[in-house]
């Protein structure tokens, strides 16, 4: 019963976590280091993959009419003023791929951080200020619409998010929002942008750690989806419920909110967790 209550506040902290600008990995690494959940543990592996495709898959259930637009108007787009290098669909796959080369490439330092919360820490709080900066001075947008993007603007938002990859704690929707702005996106804009990324980027990355879980090399643990006993299932599904329904709301708030507030409170909170961790970190209390 006690791993039934552990999936949904675990399933609960992922969904609300994943697609705000606050580090969804910095979350459930804070919480299995308090809960004292062993990570190397091949179930608890398996786990955090199913809970983080259940926020995936909010993506593209809330953001369905609009996929199904940019699917009937490609290339040339709701005004008929795109290419097909500048679609919207165009621009998300060139920001996928400025991504994913740098982080392929990186894939060992990357794994080195993963659970390093130390990163995560100064990630959230740097990362914060520099959400604050961004936020506050960046006021004045030029692109109002994702349909308005141009290459330099996906191009530079891809590379940026390359930083969440290599420092965990950085959180994706954060490097993404905040390049937006800094080249001039509105914060609908940037935070549209930044979902839309988020799901090619996203099931690629877990797709990837769900074969390193099942196929791991040597000694490490692991554990095929069909050796799990019933209990372990129903943890499995308990967590991916979960993770789906509150990231579905979350996504769904979230695009409201950024229409007539701006981020100052994520980086605010930010800023006192990653300070918080340092502090527990320093204290040796994780």
């Amino acid at each position: 019963m006690y791993e039934f209550f552990l999936s949904i506040f675990l399933g609960i902290v992922e969904g609300l976590t994943e697609f705000l600008p606050v580090s969804s990995t910095a979350h459930l690494r804070i919480c299995e280091a308090l809960l004292r959940i062993d990570l190397h543990d091949g179930f608890w592996k398996m786990y955090t993959i199913v809970i983080q495709l259940g926020a995936i898959l909010a993506l593209p259930v809330y953001f369905r009419e609009r996929i199904l637009t940019f699917l009937r108007t490609f290339p040339r787009g709701e005004r008929g003023d795109r290419t097909i290098l500048t679609h919207p669909l165009s621009l998300t796959l060139i920001a996928f791929i400025v991504t994913a080369v740098p982080a392929w490439a990186l894939t060992k330092q990357i794994g080195k951080n993963l659970e390093n919360l130390w990163v995560m820490a100064w990630a959230l709080l740097i990362g914060g200020i520099i959400m604050w900066i961004v936020d506050v001075v960046f006021r004045r947008p030029r692109t109002t619409h994702m349909e308005e993007m141009t290459l330099p603007q996906a191009v530079w938002i891809g590379a940026a998010q390359v930083l969440s990859a290599i420092f965990p704690g950085t959180s994706r929707s954060m490097s993404t929002i905040a390049a937006g702005q800094v080249v001039g996106m509105s914060r609908p804009a940037a935070l549209e942008f930044s979902f839309f990324l988020s799901m090619p980027t996203m099931f690629v990355a877990t797709g990837y750690d769900f074969v390193k879980a099942v196929m791991p090399h040597h000694d490490e643990s692991n554990i095929a989806p069909l050796g799990m006993n019933g209990h372990q299932w129903i943890v499995l599904v308990i967590g991916f419920v979960v993770s789906f329904f509150v990231a579905l709301g979350v996504v769904a708030w979230f695009m409201q909110w950024v229409r007539s507030r701006g981020f100052v409170p994520f980086a605010a909170y930010r800023i006192v967790l990653g300070i918080g961790l340092l502090m527990l970190l320093i204290r040796g209390i994780i």
